[in-house]
């Protein structure tokens, strides 16, 4: 019988967030359940808060190695966190705030030295402890960098390598600049194998490398996956008791955004000496100085302005920027609460968005179409993301209304939205995200970019939350594998058109349907989760064919 290759996985970031990072947690987590001995190397500073994470070892620039903390395992596996100093500097795909670096930048604005230097000095680190811990099998993330790093090892130490591409790093890295277009196409053409996260990666990989022969006779489906153990359904009876079991969990965990923004904000807004971007981006720059990625310091008060058995709760959690669709979930708004105005949307997040859309909320409140408007034209601008332009869905909407169906559109926003319609949280991470999914009746992804494979739509499905998403991509495939289970009527009912004069109408209609379910629907939806999506079988399949792969 041949023996298990000890496995590493290269990831270069955080454990915290979504995407990428709560795969590689969540993906670690379980084969430690197995009893897996894993090597992960990322830029986490507090592996102590995951239970899976055994042992951390930092190395410093002049070569020295430190064992930061260390504890008896807490599964029958281990994993050893190994994180490489890398001075200030860290390459991102979105600009970002990270602990620790002053420098977190687009990797398409680096130069080709500060690209090489980052490059180098996490193959030092990996090389080293390839050799050490006699590692028989690379995983990098991403298509870029870490796969050019696993590459590099190779090339020093013979290790076999595989690669999982995520969608951020083909969109805003790889289709961006050529310099990463070849780092991903020299690592893709050496790497034993590939994981890919269903069709929309698989198509996405081939189209954009023709020239490499035999590419799709390396790729392995790996769907994505929900802890099942930590996402259950609940009664909505059930809900009060469990949002003080969250909020006694909540409490003494350090908070970001002062309880007085919001009023700072209202006042800039109704103080204000003109109506320009100019002015909007300095309030929102004025107030923005706090840590975005803690919970508000006034969550207790938002949470408990919520009537948990009574009214009817949307939930959109994701990042605060215009390419998840935040502003088309409070563009439908009006016409749902006309139907439901007991309706709450609970929106979970942060990112450049969230000043921008408490004012585009205030303006409809206050009846203040000038500023509403002129937020609506220079969304993207206000965000102040490098990106620039309007909210095309929100302009979209308006228009098929028509001039007199979008003077009454403004009269129903001012009649229906009040301050508490839309209850901000700040960040919450996963272990808090628990609590809050399973008492919401509908979540709703309305991303308007491609993305490979939406894990909080998993996470719903476990919850019996009925998901809402854009019908394309991933999440159109996501919403394609329920149809076994719901049907296909059902299954249509979480479908959003993602072209821009739809997408607004399709939130305000498929809620208003779902919200006229009767709840039979939520043990189905976690069935799905259970028998499709466990983390459990993935990382069955994913050890499997990396040992495969390793020989």
């Amino acid at each position: 019988m041949k023996s298990e290759r000890t496995i590493a996985v290269l990831h270069g970031y955080l454990l915290e967030g979504s995407g990428s990072n709560l795969w590689t947690r969540s993906i670690i987590s379980s084969l430690c359940r197995r009893g897996k001995t894993v090597h992960l190397f990322c830029q986490e500073n507090h592996g102590d808060i995951y239970p899976f994470i055994t042992e951390m070892r930092i190395y410093e620039r002049d070569g020295s190695c430190r064992v930061a903390w260390s504890r008896d395992p807490a599964e029958p596996g281990r994993c050893i966190l190994h994180k490489p100093v890398l001075g200030d500097l860290l390459p991102v795909y979105v600009r970002d705030r990270y602990e620790e670096f002053s420098r977190v930048v687009p990797m398409i604005e680096l130069s080709d030295n500060e690209i090489e230097t980052y490059i180098e000095r996490n193959v030092e680190v990996v090389a080293r402890v390839v050799r050490e811990e006699d590692i028989g099998i690379i995983h990098a993330n991403h298509a870029v960098l870490m796969p050019e790093v696993a590459r590099r090892v190779k090339k020093q130490c013979g290790t076999p390598f595989v690669v999982m591409p995520h969608g951020s790093a083909i969109e805003y890295a790889v289709k961006k600049d050529s310099r990463f277009r070849d780092f991903a196409a020299a690592a893709f053409r050496e790497s034993a194998g590939m994981f890919v996260i269903g069709d929309e990666i698989r198509r996405r990989v081939l189209d954009l490398f023709p020239e490499i022969n035999g590419l799709e006779l390396k790729m392995r489906e790996l769907n994505l996956g929900v802890d099942t153990t930590l996402f259950r359904t609940l009664e909505p009876a059930g809900r009060t008791e469990q949002i003080d079991d969250f909020l006694q969990y909540m409490a003494g965990v350090p908070h970001g955004r002062q309880a007085d923004v919001p009023e700072k904000l209202r006042s800039g807004l109704e103080n204000r000496s003109e109506t320009s971007v100019a002015q909007l981006q300095k309030l929102f720059t004025e107030i923005g100085n706090y840590d975005h990625k803690k919970p508000d310091e006034n969550l207790e008060e938002s949470i408990r302005s919520i009537d948990w058995e009574h009214d009817e709760i949307m939930l959109f959690v994701g990042r605060f920027i215009a390419a998840k669709g935040l502003q088309a979930v409070v563009t439908a708004l009006p016409d749902l609460l006309e139907q439901h105005p007991r309706l709450r949307l609970l929106a979970i997040g942060h990112g450049p968005q969230r000043e921008v859309m408490e004012a585009f909320l205030w303006a409809l409140e206050r009846g203040d179409e000038t500023l509403a408007g002129l937020i609506v034209a220079h969304g993207r601008d206000l965000e102040m993301g490098g990106l620039s332009g309007s909210y095309k869905e929100v302009e979209a909407s308006w228009n098929s209304l028509g001039e007199t169906g979008t003077l009454q559109w403004f009269e129903r926003a001012r009649n229906t939205i009040r301050r508490d319609t839309v209850v901000f949280t700040g960040y919450l991470t996963h272990p808090m995200l628990r609590y809050l999914f399973p008492c919401t009746d509908i979540s709703v992804f309305p991303s308007v970019v491609a993305e490979a494979g939406p894990l909080v739509f998993l996470e719903a499905l476990a919850s019996g939350s009925f998901p809402l998403g854009t019908d394309f991509a991933g999440m159109g495939a996501s919403i394609d594998s329920t149809i076994p289970w719901v049907g296909e009527s059902v299954a249509d009912a979480m479908r959003l058109r993602p072209d821009p004069h739809h997408l607004v109408s399709d939130i305000a209609d498929r809620a208003h349907t779902v919200l006229g379910f009767d709840g039979t629907h939520r043990e189905v939806l976690r069935k799905v989760a259970v028998d499709k999506y466990d983390w459990q079988s993935v990382s069955e399949r994913m050890y499997e064919a990396l040992q495969a792969w390793s020989e």
